[in-house]
């Protein structure tokens, strides 16, 4: 995706139509995309409005979509193992 971004950029330096309303002396922060690209970069089932909410039924699936490709819990005892195993390539060096 082909995306432009200045962060405070003075608006006496916009075009006369992009400078209305927005009074002198001020910075602004402009964003330039190729239309289409950015729609182009989200999963298919996020592009375009919904018409309706998600029924429950939508929202489960999704949550189970999600569950499945995470990586897995871990417990708090092999967290602080792994934590005490990484301590200890410190120590011994």
């Amino acid at each position: 995706m082909n995306k432009i971004v200045r962060n405070h950029y003075p608006v006496e330096n916009l075009p006369a139509d992009l400078r209305e309303g927005l009074g002198e002396g001020k910075t602004v922060r402009v964003v330039v995309e190729i239309e289409g690209e950015q729609l182009d970069a989200l999963p298919v089932s996020m592009r375009g409005e919904r018409k309706k909410p998600l029924t429950v039924g939508e929202t489960l699936k999704m949550i189970e979509k999600y569950r499945l490709r995470r990586p897995v819990d871990v417990d708090m005892k092999e967290a602080v193992q792994r934590v005490r195993e990484l301590r200890d390539e410190w120590d011994d060096e």
